[in-house]
């Protein structure tokens, strides 16, 4: 028997491969599961409970796979604990029946654009590949629907806690910021291995991604004791020379969605396992300037009159923000605010200073982030619904102005998720900028 905590897309997804795998498996979630989601459990004849853990107290699993957005202090996880059963990620269970190539990508910002966009160089070239994990789509599901040649995996830090074998044949790591660390016990330490993760189970024939931009990254990679060939990645803004077999090959940004030098990491990364998986300068230079990223990554939504609306939404944390900043040229109206998660704005004040006009605070409760830039910035307002931000935005936007949504801060403080904040953005746009 395997018990299955959470009725989210990452339990269902291990639910439906277990059940293929002809395992004797049962689903609780202490929450409310969601109707598809239940309708593909009564469908696939999986036995499940929902809110409130009940039936599995008197269960004794030889497994327990556990969502990456329980808790290790809950009650059931302690439970199995206490009861020395074993207790791993969905990571961990598709990892044990899938065949194919793994590139797994995480990062504290820009793994789902990495993802995305490793993903498109693969499908484009006419590879077989599934894209999973973080990204919605889970990588037991995507192993349970059938064999791949390749598997694009996003990988947060929750997910990784939880390998055990799980080795990617390509690993990347993007970056390391503070973020999450209320999981953490606010220790950044913890958090900085939980990423290091990623590469703890390659073995000489593998390969290990790493950005040696990224500070942190920079000052841990020497204590790490990778086993994996170590490529380290050094990019520039727009074009990428990229070292293939000691020659150099050029592959140009200027053409493409991918703005910002974050963005040409992003790139780097991707390209270089694209090289080592054996795509053509020609087929990735194709890709690169066809790749359209997913909505609320620094997503251009309207231009009128010289204004430029632009819809960042997914930037949740400091750094994410510090990067849209750079990467545009001033005269900024910025959006932010929302649920800070203990942010130090101290990292990107001289970056306000210089590119932003006004700002526009959205949110329940906007004291923090209005301290720290009441003095760094010109005018300030202070806003709690989306409606209210965009008409103060629409009396003082000028030519040549950008607007940017770029919150730094979670969306539940007044939205369900960062998709919701973002497409509340671009609904007012609708509403108030382009019907007037």
């Amino acid at each position: 028997m395997i018990v299955i905590l959470g009725g989210g897309e990452s339990g269902i997804g291990a639910a439906l491969l277990a059940k293929k795998r002809g395992l004797p498996v049962f689903v609780s979630d202490n929450g409310k599961i969601q109707d598809h989601f239940v309708n593909e459990l009564v469908e696939a004849e999986i036995d499940f409970e929902q809110e409130g853990h009940d039936f599995i107290f008197d269960l004794t699993p030889e497994l327990v796979v556990k969502s990456p957005g329980i808790l290790d202090q809950a009650e059931a996880v302690k439970y199995f604990k206490d009861q020395s059963i074993e207790i791993i990620s969905e990571i961990e269970f598709a990892f044990r029946y899938v065949n194919g190539i793994l590139i797994g990508i995480t990062g504290s910002n820009g793994k789902t654009t990495t993802t995305n966009l490793m993903y498109h160089l693969l499908h484009s070239a006419g590879k077989d590949v599934a894209k999973c994990g973080n990204v919605g789509y889970s990588f037991a599901r995507a192993v349970a629907e059938r064999d791949h040649s390749f598997y694009v995996i996003e990988l947060s830090s929750f997910q990784l806690d939880g390998i055990v074998h799980f080795r990617p044949n390509i690993g990347i790591l993007l970056n390391i910021t503070p973020d999450h660390l209320d999981r953490y016990d606010n220790d950044f330490e913890i958090y900085i291995r939980s990423k290091w993760r990623i590469f703890r189970n390659q073995l000489s024939e593998d390969y290990a991604i790493v950005n040696t931009k990224d500070k942190v990254l920079a000052e841990t990679l020497s204590s790490q004791n990778l086993a994996a060939n170590e490529i380290q990645i050094d990019a520039s803004l727009n074009a990428l020379q990229i070292l293939k077999d000691h020659q150099e090959y050029l592959v140009n940004l200027s053409d493409s969605s991918l703005r910002g030098q974050h963005n040409a990491v992003n790139a780097a990364c991707a390209i270089r396992a694209a090289q080592i998986l054996g795509l053509e300068s020609s087929s990735i230079q194709e890709a690169i300037t066809s790749f359209v990223n997913d909505p609320h990554r620094m997503e251009l939504v309207f231009e009128h009159d010289g204004v430029r609306w632009i819809n960042d939404s997914k930037a949740t944390n400091v750094d994410s923000v510090y990067w849209a900043l750079d990467s545009l040229s001033g005269n900024i109206i910025w959006i932010a605010g929302g649920l800070d998660k203990g942010n130090d704005y101290t990292a990107i004040q001289d970056l306000v200073r210089t590119k932003v006009k006004a700002m526009v605070a959205l949110g329940k409760k906007n004291e923090t982030i209005l301290t720290a830039f009441r003095d760094v910035v010109a005018r300030v307002y202070d806003t709690h619904d989306m409606e209210s931000a965009i008409k103060i935005v629409k009396e003082i936007a000028e030519f040549q102005d950008t607007v940017l949504l770029s919150p730094a801060c979670a969306s539940f403080d007044l939205f369900q998720n960062y998709e919701h904040r973002g497409n509340s953005f671009k609904d007012q746009i609708k509403k108030q900028i382009q019907s007037s």
